[in-house]
Formats: C-alpha cells, sequence, structure tokens
C-alpha cells in the first residue's frame, strides 16, 4: 500500500520520522517540481536519510495527487510517496493500553463532534506544541475516519505523527475510564468558570465540543467541572481549535 504526503509541513516531518526510526519496514521516495528554498531543504534532508529523490513535470505532479482529498492535492511542488504504509493519520492507540502506562501527570483533550479535519489537525498542532500526550475522538460525528487522514496530518503541521490518538465507541464511556484513572475531567463551555480561576489538577482531561452543537448532554454529564474562556466580542464562540490551545496554553502556564 501506497501513502502520498504532500506540503512543507507533512513530507519534512514524515521523513523526519523515517530518519529516526532504526528499523525501515517502508520505501520513501520523493517527487519534486521546481526547487526553491522551501524544497531545496527538504531535499537536504531526503539525501542525508537515503531517500531518493526524482524531478518532475507539474502534469505527474499532479496525476500523483489527483485521488487525495482536494486541501492535500494542493501539493507545493513536493510529493513524498512512502511505499508499504499501511496507516497515514497518526499514531492510532488503544485507550486502556494507553492510560495503563500513563505518567502521573497529563493532558488529554476529547474531542464531541468535531466533524472538520482541519480542526482536528490543528487541536493536534496545539496538544503537540502545548504538552498534550493524548486526543480522544469518536468513531461517529467526528473528523478522524480514515479518507480524512491527508487533511488532518497536512493540518497538524507534522503532529499527527507524534500524538496518540485513540478513537472510542462511546465518549462518556471514555470519559469514564480517564476518571477511574485519576483524571478530572473540565468541559468547554460558555457560562463556566473562566479558566484562570481554574487549579487544573496533575491528571487533566479538556472536553472540546462541536462550534454548533457543543458537548453532548450525557458527556457534559461526566465532566467534573465546565470551564470558559473570558471574551469580549460580538459573535457566539471562538473556533473550536482556537479555543482548545487557548485552554491548553493555560494548563500548561499552569504546570510550568
Amino acid at each position: 500500500m501506497q501513502s502520498r504526503y504532500t506540503g512543507f509541513h507533512a513530507v519534512e516531518e514524515r521523513l523526519r520520522r523515517y530518519g529516526a526510526e532504526k528499523r525501515h519496514s517502508v520505501q520513501l521516495r520523493i517527487l519534486y517540481g521546481k526547487a526553491g528554498p522551501r524544497v531545496k531543504k527538504i531535499l537536504s534532508l531526503a539525501k542525508e536519510y537515503g531517500v531518493p529523490c526524482e524531478q518532475a513535470d507539474d502534469r505527474t505532479l499532479d496525476e500523483q495527487v489527483r485521488s487525495l482529498p482536494q486541501e492535500a492535492q494542493d501539493h507545493r511542488g513536493i510529493i513524498l510517496l512512502v511505499d508499504g504504509e499501511k496507516e497515514r493519520a497518526g499514531n492510532i492507540v488503544q485507550l486502556d493500553q494507553w492510560l495503563s502506562a500513563c505518567p502521573e501527570e497529563a493532558t488529554v483533550v476529547i474531542l464531541d463532534g468535531v466533524t472538520d479535519p482541519h480542526n482536528v489537525g490543528a487541536v493536534l498542532r496545539s496538544c503537540d506544541q502545548l504538552g498534550a500526550c493524548l486526543l480522544v475522538t469518536g468513531e461517529r460525528r467526528s473528523a478522524s475516519n480514515i479518507q480524512d487522514n491527508e487533511v488532518i496530518a497536512r493540518a497538524s503541521a507534522g503532529a499527527s505523527a507524534y500524538i496518540p490518538v485513540a478513537v472510542v465507541t462511546n465518549l462518556a464511556r471514555a470519559a469514564g475510564q480517564l476518571k477511574e484513572a485519576g483524571f478530572w475531567i473540565y468541559g468547554a463551555d460558555m457560562g463556566g468558570t473562566p479558566i484562570q480561576q481554574v487549579s487544573f489538577a496533575a491528571r487533566t482531561c479538556i472536553v472540546m465540543g462541536s462550534e454548533g452543537s457543543g458537548i453532548s448532554r450525557l458527556l457534559e454529564e461526566a465532566c467534573d467541572q465546565i470551564v470558559s474562556i473570558p471574551t469580549c466580542g460580538r459573535i457566539d464562540s471562538l473556533n473550536v481549535s482556537v479555543a482548545a490551545g487557548i485552554i491548553l496554553y493555560e494548563r500548561r502556564r499552569q504546570a510550568l
């Protein structure tokens, strides 16, 4: 099976992951067009890792991405082909197995009903930058389906290669598992306690709902506390990925 990575961030991060692996079960090859500064940097990295590179015309590059989702077809003049790779969108784990090795201090994010793969990717990027170590999503009403993998990987700027993702059948049940493991569950919604007044627990789980319907009733009932971000604008709410980044920043600020 072959995976195709497009865009500077996704290509570079997959290359770096390949370079860090002790054993290689896949084969990588790069197709590129005009060698601008960003492309030259990636080609230099590929040479360091022994990955072959081949210059191609625009028509060839376009044909390689024709079957990808619309957003991933903007290859920016470089495509990474990976032969023998079965999974593209991140590091998928089982929640119970992850919890068995969970550190004493940890931050988990649950996404409830977030269907835009760009938002999922952006949240993964914030998780990587702000110290969250697991993202949990549902099998239904989410953007974690296999067909969205290329978009999520691209929007995450490569973070999907590093942040574990647990895809579960029941988010309320998953919240219960996290509680049993000592996590305090914080649901993000308007009208909650302002985040600057919240003392986040050593094991923190942040639940983010969709911008339209928010957190589902059963999952909200599983939350220990509802928190909010003080705002002063005229529209209803922040984008879910922006809101997640703000709450993760406050959580990290307190932990430092």
